[in-house]
C-alpha cells in the first residue's frame, strides 16, 4: 500500500518522504533462494530487481535483471546458483524519513529504477519506485476537493 494513494491533492511535494511513497508489501527472498526462481519471480510479476534478507528481513542484497542475465551470460548453471552468489550486496538504501528530493538524486545519479526502504536496524520496510514519486507529484499537483458540510 502506498499512502499517495490515498491523497486528496494539495500536498506539498517537497516535504514528501519515502512514508509517502513507499510500497510496504514488498516481494523479497532469502539469501538460499536460487537464481531460477528469481527469474520465476521477476517474470511473473514485473520485477526488475528483487530484494535479498537475512534473519529477520534485514536486507543484504539485491538481485536485478542486470545480475541474473550476467550469470547466465557466464554459463553459471541457474538452478543451483543461490542469490547470495550473485547478489549485489550492500545496496543503496533509503529510510522513511528520506526527502524526496534526496529519492530523486539517489534514482536518477545510480539510474535506479527504485530502491529499497530500512529501518534503522536494517529491516527491509518497503521500496519506492520512480513510477511511485510520479504518482504522488501528480496527486500533489491536483486540486483537492472541496469539503461539504451538513450544519443540521
Amino acid at each position: 500500500m502506498r499512502r499517495v494513494e490515498y491523497m486528496l491533492g494539495g500536498e506539498d511535494f517537497k516535504k514528501m518522504t519515502a512514508s509517502h511513497f513507499m510500497e510496504s508489501d514488498v516481494y523479497y527472498y532469502s539469501e538460499n533462494a536460487l537464481a531460477s526462481e528469481l527469474i520465476n519471480a521477476m517474470t511473473r510479476g514485473g520485477f526488475g530487481s528483487l530484494p535479498i534478507v537475512s534473519k529477520g528481513k534485514v536486507l543484504v542484497g539485491l538481485v536485478s535483471e542486470f545480475d541474473l542475465l550476467n550469470a547466465i551470460m557466464s554459463g553459471r548453471e541457474i538452478k543451483i546458483l543461490t542469490a547470495k552468489e550473485i547478489m549485489t550486496q550492500d545496496p543503496v538504501t533509503v529510510t522513511e524519513e528520506t526527502p524526496v528530493e534526496d529519492i530523486i538524486a539517489i534514482l536518477q545519479s545510480n539510474h535506479f529504477i527504485r530502491v529499497p526502504v530500512v529501518n534503522e536496524d536494517g529491516v527491509l520496510i518497503g521500496v519506492v519506485a520512480r513510477r511511485d514519486i510520479l504518482l504522488g507529484f501528480k496527486k500533489s499537483t491536483e486540486k483537492a476537493p472541496a469539503m461539504a458540510f451538513n450544519l443540521l
